[in-house]
Order: C-alpha cells, then sequence, then structure tokens
C-alpha cells in the first residue's frame, strides 16, 4: 500500500446517517433513476422503440419533433428531452463510482483483500445488464458500468498520481474522438431520418420472442454507446471516487462548500453549453450528450445538494426519492419492464395506439412511472431492508465467496 492508498482508506466522509449511509448519496441515486427514466421514456414511446439506438437517426435529436412539427407539445418534448439528455446518466455513472470508493473503503476497515471479491459483484453487475439487455431493453448501462468497475477497482490499489493521470487522459481521449466524430457528421452525407418500417412493424405488432431475438441479431451495433463512451465512464467513475475522497456528499461546511463549486461551474458553464449543442441539430448529439452532459451531472450534485440542505431532510418527497435511490438497481430495470409492457405491441402497445394523439402523453407516462417508482420503493423498504435485486446481487454474493 502506499500513503495515497492509506488517505483514501481513511478518507471517511462525515455527515453519514444512522445507518452509516450518506443521505445525499441516496437521494442523488433516486433523482438519477428518475432522469434516466425521462431519457429511456421517449424511446419506449417512439417508432420502433430501443431499435432507433442501431440507425442512429435524428429522432434521437431533442428537437427534431419541433423542426418537423412545431407546436406546444413538441416545444416542450423539446426541452424536456435535452434537461433529461444524457445528465443523469453521468449523474449515475458517478454516482457508480463513488460507490465503488465506498466499497474500497469498507473492504480496508475488513482488512479484506482488493478487488478481491469485488471482481465477483463486478461479474453479476455483468450477467444482470446481459439479461436486461436481452429481455428488456437495448440501451442498458449495466454491462458497461461492470467493466469500467473491475479496471476503476484495480486503479485504487495504484497511486492517486496514477489514478489522476488515467483520468484525464481518458476524457481528453474521448473529448477528442466525440469532436472528431461530430466533425464527419457536420460535413459528411445526409443520413436516415427514421427507424425502417420492419423495425417500427416489429415493435409495434411483433411478438416478444420477435424483439429478443432482434436485440440478439444486432448485439454489435446495440452495444456501440459503451465502446465509444468506455473513456467517459473511466473519467466519472475515477471523478466519483474523487468527489467522494474531498467530502462532497457529506453534510458539513466542507462537503457544502464543494458543491457550492460544483453548482456555479457545472450548471453555470454546462447550462449554456446545452442550449447550444442541442438547438445545433441532430450533428452536435453527440457533443451535447456525451461532452456537455457530463458537465451538468457534476452541477446536479450541487443543485440536489443545495436544494437538500434547505430542507429538514424528512419530507415525503425526499424520502421517497431516497427510498428510489436505495434500491436503484432494481428501479432502473424495473423502469424499463414497465415501459416495455406499456408501450410494446405485445403489451398495451401504447407506443402505436397513441401515435397519432400527440406527445403528451409520454410527459404524463413519466410522471406516472416515477410515482409508481417511488411510492413501490417506500412501500418496499418499510419491510425489507433491501430492494428485490439488491438483496438477490447480496445472496448470490455470499455464496460465491
Amino acid at each position: 500500500m502506499t500513503g495515497d492508498d492509506t488517505a483514501l482508506q481513511r478518507a471517511e466522509p462525515t455527515g453519514r446517517s444512522a445507518s452509516g449511509r450518506l443521505p445525499l448519496l441516496d437521494v442523488l441515486r433516486g433523482v438519477a433513476i428518475l432522469g434516466t427514466l425521462a431519457t429511456n421514456v421517449w424511446l419506449f414511446a417512439g417508432p420502433g422503440g430501443d431499435a432507433v439506438i442501431l440507425y442512429g437517426t435524428d429522432e434521437l435529436s431533442p428537437f427534431t419533433p419541433f423542426h418537423a412539427d412545431p407546436s406546444a407539445a413538441t416545444l416542450a418534448e423539446g426541452v424536456f428531452r435535452t434537461v433529461a439528455n444524457g445528465k443523469f446518466l453521468a449523474l449515475l455513472t458517478l454516482l457508480f463510482g463513488a460507490g465503488l470508493a465506498i466499497q474500497f473503503q469498507s473492504a480496508a476497515r475488513r482488512g479484506a483483500r482488493w478487488p478481491g471479491p469485488y471482481r465477483w459483484r463486478a461479474l453479476f453487475l455483468f450477467v444482470e445488464g446481459t439479461v436486461h439487455f436481452t429481455l428488456v431493453f437495448a440501451g442498458d448501462v449495466l454491462m458497461g458500468y461492470a467493466a469500467v468497475a473491475l479496471l476503476a477497482a484495480w486503479l485504487l490499489t495504484r497511486s492517486e498520481r496514477a489514478r489522476n493521470g488515467v483520468m484525464w487522459v481518458s476524457v481528453s481521449l474521448h473529448v477528442v474522438l466525440m469532436g472528431l466524430v461530430t466533425a464527419a457528421l457536420v460535413a459528411g452525407p445526409t443520413r436516415p431520418t427514421s427507424v425502417p418500417p420492419e423495425a417500427v412493424e416489429l415493435y409495434a405488432h411483433g411478438s416478444y420472442p420477435e424483439q429478443v431475438a432482434f436485440r440478439l441479431d444486432n448485439f454489435l451495433g446495440l452495444r456501440l454507446e459503451p465502446v465509444l463512451t468506455f473513456g467517459l465512464m473511466v473519467f466519472m467513475f475515477l471523478l466519483g471516487v474523487r468527489l467522494l475522497r474531498a467530502g462532497a456528499f457529506a453534510d458539513d461546511p466542507v462537503g457544502r462548500g464543494t458543491r457550492a463549486r460544483l453548482l456555479g461551474w457545472g450548471l453555470g458553464l454546462g447550462v449554456p453549453l446545452t442550449v447550444l449543442t442541442a438547438l445545433g441539430g441532430p450533428d452536435w448529439l453527440l457533443m451535447d450528450r456525451y461532452v456537455v452532459a457530463p458537465l451538468v451531472a457534476v452541477g446536479l450534485i450541487g443543485l440536489v445538494g443545495r436544494l437538500l440542505d434547505g430542507t429538514t431532510g424528512t419530507g415525503p418527497v425526499v424520502a421517497g426519492v431516497s427510498a428510489l435511490g436505495r434500491m436503484a438497481m432494481t428501479g432502473y430495470v424495473t423502469q424499463n419492464v414497465i415501459l416495455m409492457f406499456v408501450c410494446y405491441g405485445f403489451g398495451l402497445g401504447l407506443a402505436d395506439r397513441m401515435a397519432d394523439t400527440g406527445r403528451w402523453w409520454v410527459l404524463v407516462l413519466w410522471a406516472v412511472v416515477s410515482l409508481v417508482l417511488v411510492v413501490a420503493s417506500l412501500l418496499w423498504l418499510r419491510h425489507f431492508r433491501q430492494g428485490p435485486l439488491e438483496a438477490l446481487q447480496k445472496k448470490v454474493l455470499a455464496r460465491a465467496r
């Protein structure tokens, strides 16, 4: 162990609850789950479902519907999708990194080997992500998180200088890659602007086994996002470790001061850049989602922290969002399962049935599913200590050890 490693092990943030948890982390996880839902709901409710990921059409750009048919509904959709696009996914990635740091600290307190048993946790996450991708949603993030977690876990045994080097090289290469791809999109030929009719038909009227087969047949194309954003995920994981070590999530003067700086830089710079890239059109989607959005995500930590500092932390909204954050893995998978059955043809088929009624129903769907997740989390944790998937993970890992 180096001196840097010892410092990291001892960097226990203050302001924990009686249960030993950091309340802000739970709230942020809950916010991130509701925010990823705000992005995913449009994929499920759109023509072709999550097949849109494969074809890289203009439909992924938040303001494409408004440009095609200007109205109050499409304007609301554009604003809503712009607010959500990539920001909460980046926040969730950062929080996974913070959770990894907590696992490392816990292992250090017990004198356990590292990464040691954590490899089993990453393997469980990868298997869970593979099942989620195959059976539910092509935009799964858990598989990518599992791969990055193994690298980040190993980096926690290296010096702080080494971690910082990997962190900044990763994000630099990522920004260069996104810049080159964006330049190619801007200068390149016209691309398809819609999902092929056969894919639309598959998700509107096809059977569930046919949709599963489609995802497996197009595995490599549908898994391109985690490959392209691997450098970003490494950066966000290590940034989460660094922020936890700095006490950014603690309820004390140091934590509040750190969050104030995150708020100023993240939103002060991120919001104007988001407006520019969102209005730039589909060619700027990658810069918006994978370069600017992580900057806004950092600001969200400061914003949510500021709002939480101004409350008692015991109100129904905070309690509900915190409960969802405590069972974030269950919430993430459950939201997509609900949307699959509500939107696709083998279920209620609302994506096809509501296609000609405007876009307001998608906003209502997001609000309803969000409420269901929050209330269900509250009720579940009244009777159980963990969410269903969290409990399954714990049981599987106990057997693995």
